[in-house]
């Protein structure tokens, strides 16, 4: 459970993330899949992330501090078709430079929306944090709007493809709902986990 959630800063340059030496997480996926709904449920806070109608809001990396123990990092969502090609490789080059270069960075998470088929540019990207040696777990999001069995498939047919592309094993995985409030905790425990690792390696 988070019990503290605060803005620090966005920015549109990685070196101005902050530079406090706490571990980080990012958030990201494609426009609308309801990151900003995610992170506000996770904090328990309804305005902390600005949500909107219009996919593609998120536009700069947004730090947030949680429990004053490591940053929650949202990022520019990708793949939204009314974005600008210019404003698209402004937001792939913002991307490709927090995750090559944010040395706080512990792990990525990637948010798919249980509804929709595996999508090729999804699967593009995780490949390319493969490449790049970056930890990273998928979200499944929206799961409410699913019965039981149909999650179920959806996550299995998720990771099918995956197979059918290459991926020897399939990464950790969160089925969550914002509205409904669940997945969080897992997902929350998974990050401490992480986070505790981390401290044991620090002392």
């Amino acid at each position: 459970m988070i019990r503290k959630a605060e803005f620090v800063i966005s920015n549109t340059a990685v070196d101005r993330c902050p530079k406090e030496p706490l571990p980080e997480y990012a958030f990201i996926g494609r426009s609308n899949v309801g990151k900003s709904s995610l992170i506000n449920s996770l904090t328990g806070q309804r305005h902390l992330a600005k949500t909107s109608g219009r996919p593609g809001k998120t536009q700069l990396i947004n730090h947030f501090r949680i429990d004053d123990n490591w940053f929650l990092v949202d990022l520019p969502g990708y793949g939204y078709a009314r974005t600008s090609k210019k404003d698209k490789a402004a937001f792939q080059k913002l991307i490709r430079a927090y995750f090559t270069q944010r040395k706080q960075l512990l792990a990525a998470f990637v948010l798919i929306d249980i509804r929709h088929e595996p999508q090729p540019i999804d699967l593009e990207f995780m490949e390319w944090l493969h490449d790049h040696q970056i930890p990273f777990a998928l979200i499944f999001t929206k799961a409410d709007k699913l019965k039981p069995g149909a999650r179920t498939r959806a996550t299995e047919a998720y990771f099918k493809a995956m197979a059918e592309v290459g991926w020897v094993e399939a990464p950790p995985h969160f089925v969550t709902s914002s509205s409904k409030n669940f997945g969080q905790e897992e997902l929350l425990n998974y990050i401490e986990g992480i986070n505790a690792d981390f401290r044991a390696g620090q002392a």
